[in-house]
Order: structure tokens, then sequence, then C-alpha cells
């Protein structure tokens, strides 16, 4: 499955992006780009810093818990476009970040050098082991999804397939539906359904996360657990 902001948001995570672009009254391009970060990184810092404050205060809402609960009766992955750990705090065990994690960080110098951020501050002097700054392991506007290979295999092998709480216009995750199987029963949840081209076994719930994913969770008990 995939899940975008809106399921956090009801956890209280902002999503962001405001009616005019901005995200917590910053130009995208200033705070999530490789441009803003080397015009301003102390700026970019702290606009995660607060983010991970936020985050730190958050608990998993009912869709987390529903998608957890769900492990119980099928195999579950969770892609998702967060990169809040609320899914994981709510006891799904496979979660694949296609957008980084808020609460890590790396090395700028080598991306394989990753580290736990432990509380919620990183401050310029905040080196790897290599002795280069570090900076927010979030994949910004503008770069490279390290992970969507490995999301697109999992949407190739799908054997049902739900979106939930994303808008569907943020690529290339937006994309991963258009890989799920015709055959496969696919699933679109969000209180504002997004623009999605029409599509063999589609159903769209016109609900929120955690409504929307508890309906699906009474269909999918009743005609596809083992």
């Amino acid at each position: 499955m995939l899940s975008g902001a809106g399921i956090s948001a009801e956890s209280g995570i902002p999503t962001f992006r405001d009616a005019d672009g901005l995200w917590e009254g910053h130009d995208v391009m200033e705070v999530a780009s490789p441009q803003g970060w080397a015009s301003d990184p102390e700026l970019v810092l702290d606009f995660y810093n607060q983010r991970r404050k936020v985050a730190l205060d958050a608990k998993p809402n009912k869709g987390h818990l529903v998608l957890a609960e769900l492990e119980q009766h099928f195999e579950v992955t969770v892609i998702t476009q967060n990169i809040d750990h609320l899914h994981e705090q709510a006891g799904s065990s496979k979660v694949l970040h296609l957008h980084g994690e808020l609460f890590k960080s790396r090395s700028t110098k080598d991306p394989n050098l990753v580290y736990q951020i432990p509380g919620w501050e990183l401050k310029l002097g905040d080196v790897c082991e290599k002795g280069y700054q570090l900076r927010p392991h979030i994949v910004w506007f503008g770069e490279d999804v390290p992970m969507m290979e490995q999301a697109v295999g999992i949407a190739r092998q799908a054997d049902i397939f739900v979106v939930v709480g994303t808008s569907l216009v943020v690529y290339p995750a937006a994309g991963l539906i258009n890989f799920v199987e015709h055959r496969v029963p696919k699933y679109v949840i969000d209180p504002n359904i997004p623009d999605v081209q029409p599509m063999a076994n589609l159903t769209l719930i016109n609900k929120g996360g955690g409504e929307g994913l508890s309906q699906l969770r009474l269909s999918l008990l009743r005609n596809h657990a083992p």
C-alpha cells in the first residue's frame, strides 16, 4: 500500500504544502532542495528540527493502527511518502520510506553514511565519521528517489493495492499504481479523491484514512482473508 501526508495529518502532523505552495511559510525550494541547502543550510536544518519537534509529540492514529493490525491476516508492506515514523510506532513491520526519514541524517560526502538523530536537533558542525557536515536524510526536490525501484517491484507483485492520504501529484510515487496488475483490486482512500485515471478493479473510498481503512479492513477480511 502507498500512504501519503493525509494519513499523518490525522495525527496532527501538518502536510506542509499550503494552497499558495508554501511549506510552513517557506518556498519549497528554500527548505527542500539541494539549491536551498547550498544557499542556507542553517535555515534548512532549522526547518527540519521544527518538524522533528512536532513529530515527537505525534501519536499513530486509527489509520496507522488498522494497517498494523492487518498484518495479523495479510502480508502488508507499507510504501510511504511520509518521513515520520508513525507507521512503525503503530506496529507495521515492513515500511519503505520513499522520501527519506525525518529522524535520520546522512553525510554530505558519502550518502551511505546514515545516522539516527537522537532527539530533535541537527546542527551546523554535526559531522559524519569522515568529518563532513550531516544533512537531513530526506529526498529533496530534484534528487533521485533511491527506493523507487524496490517500490515498483512491490507494486508489481501486489495482490491488493491500497492508496491512502495522497493527492497522487508527486512523482514518481504517484505513478506506482500504474505498475499494479490489471486483475489486482485497487483502493484509493481520501476525503478529497485525487484525479485517478480510469483502470480495472478500482474502488474509491471518499473518507479519511482512519474511517476509510476501517471500512476497507472489514471488506478485506470478508472477501480476501486466507
